[in-house]
This record gives structure tokens, C-alpha cells and sequence, in this order.
């Protein structure tokens, strides 16, 4: 143990997650004082993250830590320089040394990683939010990084259980520390639609009323969903949009029953079941419904993507979920996104340009599994959140009473042991857009439920989309390091019997 009052040691330059791709230790180090200044240069997109490594520094070192466009060779430097190619668009280079700390990237993405980078090196008491002791000092060397691929994402289920503006804010905080760049709205289910359609309101009225279980339900008017998204951009997070069609559909036709085959009013499922509903799909009134809908959606997220679910479609016949999947995805073009869809778009044609998103397990079938090597075949890039690597909902062991295990129990180990290159026969690399780790809601209900389920697991898929190679013995140190950051920023986490916690406060 370390004695009470024994300043940190510096954190090992590549002790943090996700792992960098090159770490070059060095001499010397660099340490904050009250003489540290942040050069941002002229442009006002180092600015914009100059002013946010400020806002993170500030309250804990009680350094005025003043914005400059000088520049000079001391200080923490942060550069953009568009002549750095193989950096890419998220990519960096930290070099650490006695008279400077500099922060380089090609894009303003990239810089913004980089300072995540920097929190991780400086000690866990840096995200407190008042002034601490320090000191504030970062090993010397060099880490220059890249992301394996380009799509790092995570899910919240707003659906089944709803979560405020303001608890998504937080969760993109945590997600932004691990380089997470997507988030995915599941925005309606059978329990819930959770975004305002001006042309359709009851969708937010009969259909946003309740949640699993009864309880109170909660919609995002039009600005809120704005703010989350421009929060999230400023984060360079990109928000991805899920309206599930045709199945998952109980809460619409709760609203419109004339989306019924009978025109009969259905209730507002609470339950947790699946595969009931479905819209009509013989009915011109059904696609008047997803024009709408999606156009409205398209017109509110600036971002590329469309997602329209797909999945679990158990009351539509293999033949009229065709036919639903192919006129769907025509009405995301025609607003000039891409479709993203769960890998079920294998029983349709899909669109050009398409994403699948595979949500299948150790028990999926060989015949499902074959289904999404033949769409990664036809040239559909895919999103791999394989439900007992990447579903955050899932039990860890038997005994919780929080989550979900019908894909198996989740421990904190097994999250990590995958490899999203190799994971799906017939699927080649360059077929893989990235990750996503999802959490659904059926039993999460608050903040702390949801960080509890999400860390230590999250950061699994976050080192898989980030990190190439990596082994669980040496990632679960790395690991329990961040239990003392999680514990300053006042996240609830789940303490594994498969992590070294008791090493954290070493530092080394």
C-alpha cells in the first residue's frame, strides 16, 4: 500500500486505454505549474480543445492554465498540422519532455484524442472538481497513435427505460475519455417512442407514456435531441439515430392504429417479450409513416447514418420484410444518408452503400452467421457488437441481480477475449467498419445502474475498435488503473474478481 500522502508517481506513458499504437519512453518529464500556459496557435479549432483541456484541468490542479495563441517552446502546445498524413483523421502524437508537452494532430478529432491521452497520463485526482495536491507530471517520450477503425461506437437503449439530456451528457463524457467517436440512439421500441415527429404527435404522446414495467416514460422534443447531439459533437462523438421498423413497432401502433392491419388501438407494451409487432406492410399509409418519419429524422442529425433496426421481425413473413427492408432503406437515401440496419438485412436486398450491425453469439446459428459473411460478400461493411462480448446489459455472474442472459453470463474477461478481424468466419478485415457495445434497458433504469453495467466492459470494446492485438494479462492492469480516475469522475463500477484492483494506486 502507499502511505497516506505520498505524492503519485507518474503513470507509465503507455498505461492507458486504449492502448497507444507506439509508445516511445524518454527522458525527463513534463510537469504543470503555475507558469503553464496552453498554446493553441491561430486556429480556433485547437482553441475549441484548448478550452476544453482548460475546463478538465482547472478545478482539480487550481492552475490558471491561460489560453494563448503565442507560440512558444514551453507549456502544453497543441498543433494541427494538415501536412501530417499518417496521422488520419483522429490520429496524434504526445511528446513529453522537461520544457514542453505538445500535442499534435492532423485534425481537430485527433487533438481531441490526444488531450483524452493526456488525462490518463496525469494522476486519477485530475478529474476531481476541486483543487488537489499534485503534482502534475507526465512521464517523458513520445506516443504516436492511430485507431484501428474508424467506427468506435456504443448504444443506449432510451426505448425501454428513458434517460434525460442531461444523464446522456454524462455518459458521453465517459465515453469521449475512452476515444469512443458514435454514439447510437435506440430512440423506439414496443415500449416507447422517445423522439417528437411533428407530422405524427402521438408518437410521443400514447407512445411515449410508459417503460418496461409501467413506470413513467419521457420524450426528446426536437431541441433536446439537438442538444444531445451537439453535445456529442463537441465531444466528436457522432449521433446515430434508431427508428426499429417493422418489427419492435408496438408503441407506434399504440399511437396510429390505422398502421394495423384491423385499425384497432393496441396497448403500449410494458413487457419485456419481443417479436409481436409489426407494421403493416400491404398499407401506402405505412410508408407515408417512414417517409415522414425518417425525413424528419434526417432533417434534426447531421451525421451520415440512418439505423432502421430490422431485427427481430418474428410477425412479418420472410417475403413482406423484403419488400418493408427495400422500400426503407430507398427513403434513407432519398435524405441523403446511409442505411445501417442489425444483420437481419440479410433476409432483403440491401441498398448500396449499406451497414449491418451483428448482434449474433456463441450460439447463433451457422446458417445466421453464413448470412453475414454472404452481405460482407456484397460488399455491406459491418458493425460487430456480438451480444456475449459487447451487450453491457448482460449479467456478469449468476448471482446478479441486475441484467440480462439469454446471450450468456458476461464476465469482465470475457468481454475482452475477441478479436474483431478474425471474429466471423468469411468475414474479412476490410469488411469490419468497427465496434459498438450496447446497453439495453429492460433492467437498467438510473445513471448508476448504467455505469455499473457499463465499466469495466465498455472500455473492452473501446481497446478492441482503438488498439490492435492485445492480450487480457496485460490489459487487465492497465485496467485496474483506472479505477481510482472512475472513482474521482464518480462513476459506479463493477469490481470484478478478474481485475488486480488492489495494484491501482501504484501508478506505475
Amino acid at each position: 500500500m502507499t502511505p497516506p500522502g505520498t505524492p503519485p508517481l507518474p503513470t507509465a506513458l503507455g498505461r492507458v486505454v486504449p492502448a497507444p499504437a507506439s509508445v516511445l519512453p524518454g527522458d525527463g518529464a513534463y510537469t504543470l505549474t503555475s507558469e503553464t500556459a496552453i498554446r493553441v496557435g491561430a486556429t480556433g479549432e485547437a482553441r475549441t480543445v484548448g478550452d476544453y483541456l482548460a475546463g478538465v484541468l482547472r478545478p482539480s490542479t487550481g492552475l490558471p492554465l491561460p489560453l494563448t495563441s503565442e507560440d512558444g517552446e514551453d507549456g502544453i502546445r497543441l498543433r494541427l498540422d494538415p501536412a501530417e498524413s499518417a496521422l488520419g483523421d483522429e490520429g496524434y502524437r504526445l511528446e513529453s519532455a522537461d520544457g514542453a508537452l505538445t500535442l499534435t494532430a492532423r485534425e481537430p478529432a485527433g487533438l481531441f484524442h490526444a488531450v483524452q491521452t493526456l488525462r490518463q497520463l496525469l494522476p486519477p485526482a485530475v478529474e476531481r472538481d476541486t483543487a488537489q495536491p499534485g503534482p502534475w507530471t507526465v512521464p517523458g517520450g513520445v506516443v504516436t497513435d492511430t485507431p484501428r477503425f474508424a467506427y468506435r461506437g456504443a448504444m443506449v437503449d432510451v426505448a425501454r427505460h428513458f434517460f434525460t439530456v442531461g444523464q446522456l451528457k454524462r455518459y458521453i463524457d465517459q465515453l469521449a475519455l475512452y476515444k469512443i467517436n458514435k454514439l447510437h440512439l435506440h430512440l423506439t421500441d414496443d415500449q416507447g417512442w422517445r423522439l417528437a415527429i411533428d407530422s405524427w404527435p402521438e408518437l410521443t404522446v400514447a407512445g411515449a407514456a410508459t417503460a418496461v414495467g409501467g413506470g413513467s416514460g419521457g420524450h426528446y422534443t426536437k431541441a433536446q435531441y439537438t442538444e444531445i447531439v451537439e453535445y456529442a459533437a463537441s465531444r466528436h462523438l457522432e449521433v446515430i439515430p434508431e427508428i426499429d421498423f417493422p418489427g419492435h413497432t408496438a408503441a407506434a401502433l399504440a399511437a396510429y392504429p390505422e398502421l394495423n392491419p384491423d385499425g384497432v388501438t393496441v396497448e403500449v407494451h410494458t413487457g419485456t417479450e419481443v417479436g409481436f409487432s409489426s407494421l403493416t406492410v400491404g398499407k401506402e399509409i405505412t410508408y407515408d409513416f417512414v417517409d415522414d418519419v425518417l425525413r424528419e429524422v434526417a432533417e434534426i442529425t447531421p451525421g451520415r447514418y440512418l439505423h432502421i433496426g430490422g431485427d427481430e421481425a418474428d410477425a412479418t413473413s420472410a417475403e413482406d420484410y423484403a419488400v418493408f427492408m427495400k422500400r426503407a432503406q430507398a427513403v434513407v437515401a432519398k435524405y441523403g444518408k446511409t442505411v445501417v440496419a442489425w444483420h437481419q438485412l440479410a433476409g432483403a436486398e440491401p441498398a448500396p452503400g449499406a451497414v449491418a450491425q451483428y448482434w449474433g453469439w456463441d450460439g447463433t446459428s451457422a446458417e445466421e452467421r453464413a448470412g453475414v459473411a454472404g452481405l460482407a460478400a456484397q460488399g455491406v461493411r459491418l458493425i460487430l457488437s456480438p451480444a456475449d462480448r459487447t451487450y453491457l446489459d448482460h449479467k456478469y455472474t449468476a448471482e446478479d441481480e441486475l441484467g440480462l442472459k439469454w446471450a450468456g453470463l458476461v464476465e469482465v474477461d470475457h468481454s475482452y477475449d475477441w478479436d474483431p478481424a478474425t471474429y466471423l468466419e468469411g468475414v474479412p478485415q476490410d469488411a469490419v467498419l468497427g465496434v459498438e457495445a450496447a446497453i439495453w434497458t429492460e433492467t437498467v433504469e438510473t445513471t448508476e445502474q448504467l455505469e455499473y453495467m457499463a465499466f469495466p466492459r465498455l472500455l473492452s470494446t473501446a481497446e478492441r475498435g482503438w488498439s490492435a492485438g492485445g492480450e487480457w494479462s496485460e490489459f487487465r492492469h492497465r485496467l485496474a488503473a483506472q479505477a481510482p480516475r472512475w472513482e474521482a469522475l464518480g462513476i459506479a463500477y463493477y469490481k470484478s474478481p478478474t481485475v488486480p484492483w488492489g495494484e491501482a494506486g501504484s501508478g506505475a
